[in-house]
């Protein structure tokens, strides 16, 4: 191609994602098979539910993106759609949010907002090793769980993704 750039590998530096799904779902197609885990994606809605794959979640229910994200439900209104992918056996082994952040909202106070909440929680079945909140262009992207994998997820956004801001990363107190 003399003119332009190989589009078709599905490697590094994707452009501004289209929603929350297609970021998380752009990110868990460059894990290695042996980097992969159990996952489910999606809330509680049938539609939603996902095996082995990010899925959407609704940004209707602010106490449901709170129980399951650790996203402020205060602050749901400031989200156009999110996405998630959590450990199938254990949430508190992997938890990542993406969320589009709407127009004129501060993705820096959000993410302080969201890293706040996490930090905040009262842990059973297991504690989190470390949090890492980071914005993808107009996206704000949440991880908590196993330092390896949250790392490893961390990485491959850096990856997949330019223009990525780490806002926060830190072991859970």
């Amino acid at each position: 191609a003399a003119c332009g750039s190989k589009t078709d590998d599905n490697s590094g530096n994707n452009s501004q994602p289209a929603s929350a799904l297609e970021l998380l779902n752009a990110v868990w197609a460059n894990y290695s098979d042996d980097d992969k885990f159990p996952a489910a994606g999606g809330d509680f809605d049938e539609a939603n539910m996902t095996e082995d794959a990010p899925g959407n979640f609704s940004v209707e229910d602010g106490d449901a993106l709170d129980y399951a994200l650790s996203f402020p439900a205060a602050d749901a209104g400031k989200l156009s759609d999110a996405a998630s992918l959590t450990h199938m056996m254990n949430a508190n082994t992997f938890t990542c949010g993406a969320y589009h952040v709407k127009a004129g909202e501060d993705l820096e106070t959000l993410g302080q907002a969201v890293r706040d909440n996490i930090q905040a929680r009262q842990w059973m079945c297991g504690f989190p090793d470390k949090v890492v909140v980071l914005s993808v262009e107009d996206y704000l992207v949440s991880i908590f769980g196993a330092e390896d994998l949250v790392n490893t997820f961390r990485d491959t956004l850096a990856e997949t993704y330019s223009g990525v801001n780490v806002l926060y990363d830190e072991g859970i107190q």
